[in-house]
């Protein structure tokens, strides 16, 4: 397993798990980061932070810090 953070631009995972506690992981399941979602890394800024993903017919844009906290299996 790997977390969403080790998936480089142009690879796709499907979430296994999101950690976190409290209000940052209700945000992240609320942005449609659930279990069994197919995710694809669009690209990532220069420095690395944040990534934008594709999910759900959507962009999304997020810190690397919170991607950590998701496990991925990648496709």
């Amino acid at each position: 397993m790997n977390t969403l953070d080790e998936l480089l631009p142009g690879e796709t995972g499907k979430i296994i798990s999101v950690g976190g506690s409290g209000a940052l992981r209700h945000r992240l399941l609320d942005m449609g980061l659930t279990p069994k979602t197919i995710i694809k890394v669009e690209r990532m800024a220069p420095m690395g932070d944040p990534m934008e993903l594709f999910l759900r017919g959507y962009r999304l844009t997020i810190r690397k810090e919170d991607a950590h906290k998701i496990e991925v299996e990648k496709q």
